[in-house]
């Protein structure tokens, strides 16, 4: 989560309605269904007939999901039945598994590129680089071991979209070999032509909307620069990894994102892994708000079971701007652990740490549900336009760890649990976190 130059808690315009139980944030005449595997299209209808519900799309189907539950829908509800009374009549409908509110989210070697050279890019530097900053990711000292990363280590970013020309970005940026661009879904997976990924918001793959939509996208390049921006090449600024592949799953638009579009930026993303066999190691999630949404928790362990990684900010405190914990307070998609459906929990929560070491004032935190900080304020990185910017928020510390994921799978065959362990082991112990994150350190990449 972030917004240029200054924390705030959230991006985006608003929905037409707000307010759900508890205060998160919900599209108004929406309900998101998620019934029993083997349901017949009689029942389902019996289901939404008893809260006068329409179908409006599936949005993930039973054959193809890899957890074996059955058809997740979203459906309208129309004036005069309640979000909250939908979802009261549908769940004591024996077809119905659960049902919820469709949530809305916001945006939570040495180099010789200009801003790492100027001192702007502290977030890289380490110890012993120059110039120095030992609370930055020690991303500078792992590149002088000549560890830049490899584009056979994949990263999801789940987010805006991407400027996928950008100089910076374009090296790394994955063009899909499985479906060339003539029109035809030519691999199955449902999405005709997902050249470099899938705009979920706009349901097309356009994944850059920047040029006919002022600074849109921005915060999604601004977080890919972050995880893998090229470096070495005499321009801009560097990622974490100078040779990575990412890939977008854009479901963040003007109005923020929801649950249904979040749900199908990580199935898609898993369906990639199993489908190609792609080393997709991680999903980015710089996002966040909404409440407990099981239908995404499902979505979240499904890509679990098959050793993704789900980084995401820890938030941005609430309307008042000043970090929350997240032990009294959970923050979603933050706040899930997905050990009871895989045995293993792939969620990494990330705090935002600011230049002198101390946790930045907007930060969420939580000694039992923050795992992490990592730099977070005036992180400079891509923009829309070919253009450079200094952002700050959890959004801007998630893709560190994102990309330290990938910089560490690039020269090692730990994945799933063993490369989050990796990670968190990793850690460099710093004052400002003990009793604020579980390790009560920094991320440090100086030795992947």
């Amino acid at each position: 989560m972030s917004n240029p130059s200054t924390p705030l808690a959230q991006q985006g315009g608003s929905h037409a309605s707000l307010a759900a139980a508890g205060g998160a944030e919900f599209v108004p005449g929406e309900v998101l269904i998620q019934f029993r595997a083997g349901t017949s299209d009689a029942e389902k209808g019996r289901a939404r007939a008893r809260v006068r519900a329409e179908f409006d799309e599936t949005v993930a189907a039973a054959d193809a999901r890899s957890d074996g539950k059955g058809d997740l829908e979203l459906a309208r509800v129309p004036p005069g039945v309640t979000v909250a009374a939908a979802v009261r009549g549908l769940q004591s409908d024996p077809a119905v598994e659960f049902a919820e509110p469709n949530f809305v989210y916001y945006h939570a070697a040495t180099s010789n590129d200009p801003y790492y050279t100027n001192g702007s890019l502290w977030g890289m530097y380490g110890d012993a680089t120059a110039p120095a900053n030992q609370y930055g990711s020690q991303a500078g000292e792992a590149w002088a071991a000549n560890h830049t990363g490899s584009r056979s280590v994949v990263i999801g970013v789940i987010d805006e979209g991407i400027q996928f020309t950008h100089p910076d970005l374009g090296a790394n940026v994955w063009t899909n070999p499985f479906d060339p661009a003539d029109g035809i879904d030519n691999d199955g997976n449902g999405y005709v032509d997902d050249i470099h990924g899938w705009d979920f918001d706009g349901n097309n793959n356009t994944i850059y909307d920047g040029g006919k939509s002022g600074t849109a996208d921005d915060h999604g390049t601004h977080v890919t620069g972050t995880i893998g921006a090229e470096g070495g090449n005499g321009a801009g600024v560097a990622g974490v990894n100078w040779q990575v592949t990412y890939i977008s799953g854009k479901f963040l638009g003007r109005r923020g994102g929801t649950t249904a579009n979040a749900v199908k930026a990580v199935n898609y993303f898993t369906d990639l892994k199993i489908r190609h066999g792609l080393d997709l190691v991680a999903t980015s999630n710089s996002w966040g708000g909404g409440g407990f949404s099981q239908a995404l928790l499902d979505a979240i362990t499904a890509g679990a079971r098959n050793n993704i990684l789900f980084v995401a900010a820890a938030g941005n405190g609430g309307s008042d701007g000043v970090g929350d914990n997240n032990d009294t307070t959970a923050s979603y998609p933050s706040n899930y652990d997905t050990t009871a459906g895989a045995g293993w929990d792939a969620v990494i929560a990330v705090a935002a740490l600011r230049s002198d070491g101390t946790l930045a004032s907007f930060s969420n935190y939580g000694a039992k549900t923050v795992d992490l900080a990592a730099p977070g304020s005036g992180v400079y990185s891509t923009t829309a336009f070919n253009t450079y910017s200094s952002y700050s928020g959890t959004s801007m510390a998630t893709p560190h760890v994102s990309g330290g994921a990938a910089l560490y799978a690039a020269t090692h065959a730990d994945r799933g649990a063993s490369l989050k362990a990796a990670i968190l082991n990793s850690v460099a112990p710093t004052a400002s976190l003990a009793g604020k994150t579980v390790t009560g350190g920094r991320l440090n990449v100086s030795g992947f």
